[in-house]
């Protein structure tokens, strides 16, 4: 195995949570979730993430709530230990964009309950059918998104195996 720059992999935590910070995440929770996708573990405790970003306990304890919260990580305690650890997956970016297809579930069906309220022969109406009509279609290219993506996945697993 290679080893690693701890000063390049700083720059690269703190690129990535600023990259996050800029698509409206919190700093904190940003700088915490770059750290874990980019331990070799992909899990870390929160005195590891403290000390690897510098921050309080305090601090750590608010990014890894609002990671959980939001399921960009899990919390797991190994056996016999006292510490948790903050896990993040491999299918991260996979998994949140299944939380996001459930959250734009409920958006689908506000907007119905929205088209109703104020009539589809409204501008507000047209609006929102809309809106509607595109998170439909986004769902119904997700399902042929997640096949392709799961297709290529094992193909990169089954490439870097050989």
């Amino acid at each position: 195995m290679a080893e690693r720059d701890p000063e390049a992999v700083r720059r690269f935590v703190e690129r990535f949570a600023s990259d996050m910070v800029e698509a409206g995440m919190p700093r904190m929770p940003s700088r915490a979730f770059a750290a874990l996708i980019g331990s070799d573990t992909g899990h870390l405790t929160a005195a590891e993430l403290s000390e690897l970003l510098q921050a309080s306990p305090a601090a750590i304890s608010g990014a890894v709530r609002y990671l959980t919260h939001v399921h960009m990580v899990r919390r797991e305690r190994e056996p016999g230990s006292r510490r948790d650890h903050y896990v993040v997956d491999s299918d991260i970016w996979y998994e949140t964009l299944l939380d996001r297809d459930r959250i734009v579930g409920r958006w689908q069906q506000s907007l119905r309950e929205g088209i109703e309220a104020v009539g589809l022969d409204t501008p507000a109406g047209e609006r929102l059918a809309l809106t509607l009509a595109f998170f439909d279609f986004v769902g119904e290219e997700m399902e042929g998104f997640r096949a392709r993506w799961r297709e290529r996945k094992a193909e990169l697993i089954a490439a870097r195996r050989s």
